[in-house]
């Protein structure tokens, strides 16, 4: 699949409904999730490989995930009706994906590879770091999630905590959009990170997708 035909299976799962501020459910812009997942074939291979999404929401990165080949892929989200629309989502666009309703803390099975866009934390400090321990204790290989760089910090010391290793750390553009009653602007542009880290072994990291 081409990344141009990704964004565009993307771009069709819907954004949230009723979008929560206090669980920062914003969208995951359809060119930022394809990056991240081009960034996990480049890294891993994602044809035949487990995925979990933590806090999948409507399920862009999981979507994404199962029609580059993953399989099997999981998605976990907190919000019931979140979960709802990324199981329509799946059966739209004609792929097998799972998802449960139920905290990041709730998910026991592990897989190959974790994807996340987690919270950032702007309306409930801390948020996302749930979300990082469970990437940490579920990804039996890797991790590859969105984060603030304001928080570069912490998940590069949660990191070597974990004796895992940093594959890359790399900007993605992201515009938020108006998304809650709060925002008065059209569009924002956050300083977003794409983080790949090996949590696992590293001998065939050159797996080709």
């Amino acid at each position: 699949m081409r990344t141009a035909e990704l964004v565009r299976l993307l771009q069709r799962v819907p954004p949230f409904a009723d979008p929560q501020a206090r669980l920062e459910q914003v969208v995951t812009p359809a060119e930022a999730a394809a990056t991240l997942l081009r960034t996990a074939e480049r890294w891993d291979g994602l044809a035949g490989r487990s995925v979990l999404d933590l806090g999948c929401g409507t399920g862009r990165l999981a979507i994404g995930a199962a029609a580059l080949g993953a399989h099997p892929v999981v998605g976990i989200d907190a919000d019931v009706s979140a979960i709802a629309a990324a199981s329509d989502a799946a059966r739209s666009a004609r792929l097998d994906v799972t998802f449960r309703h139920g905290e990041v803390g709730e998910a026991h099975a592990p897989a190959e590879l974790v994807v996340m866009n987690p919270p950032f934390g702007a309306q409930r400090r801390h948020a996302d770091r749930p979300f990082w321990d469970a990437a940490f204790a579920l990804a039996e290989r890797s991790v590859y999630a969105f984060s603030l760089a304001a928080s570069r910090t912490f998940i590069a010391r949660r990191t070597v905590a974990r004796r895992a290793q940093v594959l890359e750390v790399v900007p993605v553009r992201w515009v938020l959009g108006r998304t809650f009653p709060h925002h008065r602007k059209a569009g924002v542009e956050l300083d977003v990170e794409l983080w790949a880290i090996r949590t696992g072994r590293t001998e065939d990291a050159g797996r080709a997708a």
